[in-house]
């Protein structure tokens, strides 16, 4: 597999956003206050893991199999989406920033693979690059839902 300058300028920048997502879920697990958040943390990371190691992949020359990916990350999602997230009366501040924090990057890297995906000739990276696109989107739902669970975020 060949990728052209651009595709490969794609990846590089999706790449560096793994990795910052790695970092600020590492950083922000270790600052949370609530230990259900920790632990929220800590998966995101893991999963941000995963997405850096399909771009390493590619950009060695090989497709990641997502169908693998996808059993796990189905499997950790329901575990996740099971977990009681009762309301608090209280709002800890620090750890409502903190979820500001990552959902805006979710929603910005989000918006980042949806143009990347339509710069690809190979519809196998198209596929894998979709799929990391709709994990994003799942972990930006985990926070929004552990945040509206805690009253940091109000849908009016």
């Amino acid at each position: 597999m060949h990728l052209s300058q651009k595709e490969r300028n794609y990846l590089e920048e999706q790449k560096s956003h793994e990795e910052l997502c790695i970092k600020k879920y590492n950083s922000y697990a270790s600052q949370a206050d609530d230990p259900q958040l920790k632990q929220l943390f800590q998966s995101l990371a893991q999963k941000e893991q995963e997405h850096l190691n399909s771009i390493n992949q590619i950009l060695s020359g090989q497709v990641p199999n997502i169908q693998q990916q996808n059993q796990q990350g189905q499997q950790q999602t329901q575990q996740s989406q099971g977990q009681n997230m009762g309301q608090t009366g209280m709002v800890n501040q620090k750890d409502a920033d903190l979820c500001q924090d990552m959902l805006s990057t979710e929603k910005y890297i989000s918006h980042a693979y949806d143009t990347a995906i339509f710069e690809f000739r190979d519809a196998n990276i198209r596929k894998v690059l979709n799929h990391i696109q709709k994990e994003e989107q799942q972990h930006g739902e985990e926070i929004f839902n552990y945040m509206q669970s805690k009253g940091m975020y109000k849908v009016h």
